[in-house]
């Protein structure tokens, strides 16, 4: 039993820092405004994902734009527009998906630094503001709709857009709903609930609809839960945005690992990478650096 002995602290090594020259010193952005009021804010990262050359795409929130980070570390820019993207993933067949709390889901064409939209509304109803994504093996997006859900209004909710078009609200009861994350046999879909500083666990049912909801895990601090993603065994990873912290779960949810940020408190992504899969690479989105650790080592466990 994992229960049975402390977890494990691995350390982290920062992997690359956004460069001065793309920095907004002294800029506002309505977006830092609202979501981090007097403090100042020259970027502020999330979103990691590789692409199958081994790059790393991230965003920057308050100023639209994103940015692609080669293997050595260095910074490019893909594309700044008029939206604040929230999330990236890229998909095994090289889409990339945004979700941008302005805008809804959006899909970006790299090569041609274009962005377009792939959905703005549900039934002409603007979307709260898009956090997250998911891409499922079937090519299925799930996403959070967060706004600024919380215990006093739990009326967040995560959504699944199907390859067909469908759109379907798994729950709207959320509080908060952040990151997500299917498990390895897609039955079970994982959301961090940032103000509710938890994990939820939302079984799949044969039809599609959700069922048996409840906290996977409780966590604490002033922020809570964010980016989540998942290895081939079925644990998870927990990047939490006030505690400097990636937490490590078990699939049955013992405590495994605590990874411990090197650069500040605000880790709020997570992506694995690496040739052997084994290296776990973080945004800590207040100093704009990305922070990378071995998690090899957890095999050992």
């Amino acid at each position: 039993m994992y229960l049975d002995r402390p977890p494990l602290v691995i350390e982290t090594n920062v992997f690359s820092a956004m460069p001065d020259r793309f920095r907004r010193k002294g800029v506002r952005s309505s977006w830092a405004d609202a979501n981090r009021p007097g403090l100042a804010t020259d970027c502020f990262i999330e979103g990691p994902s590789f692409d199958a050359d081994g790059n790393l795409y991230i965003v920057d929130i308050p100023f639209g734009r994103i940015f692609r980070i080669a293997p050595d570390g260095a910074w490019s820019l893909v594309i700044e527009y008029d939206g604040w993207p929230n999330g990236l993933k890229i998909g095994a067949d090289g889409r990339i998906l945004v979700a941008d709390y302005m805008h809804g889901i959006m899909q970006l064409d790299a090569g041609a630094g274009k962005i377009q939209p792939v959905l703005t509304a549900r039934n002409s109803e603007s979307f709260k503001g898009c956090n997250d994504l998911h891409l499922a093996s079937n090519g299925d997006i799930y996403f959070t709709d967060q706004g600024q859900t919380g215990l006093h209004e739990p009326t967040g909710r995560v959504f699944r857009l199907s390859t067909t078009g469908k759109l379907d609200c798994l729950i709207d009861t959320g509080v908060s709903p952040n990151g997500l994350v299917l498990d390895p046999g897609e039955t079970v879909l994982f959301v961090a609930m940032t103000r509710d500083n938890a994990v939820w666990r939302l079984p799949l049912m044969k039809d599609g609809s959700v069922s048996k909801v409840g906290r996977f895990c409780s966590l604490f601090g002033t922020s809570g839960p964010d980016g989540l993603t998942m290895d081939t065994k079925g644990r998870l990873f927990v990047a939490h945005a006030s505690l400097g912290h990636v937490f490590v779960f078990a699939s049955n949810g013992e405590l495994l690992a605590r990874i411990k940020s090197c650069a500040g408190p605000s880790c709020t992504n997570v992506a694995i990478g690496g040739a052997a899969r084994d290296r776990l690479y973080i945004t800590e989105s207040a100093s704009g650096t990305v922070l990378v650790a071995d998690i090899g080592v957890l095999d050992n466990l």
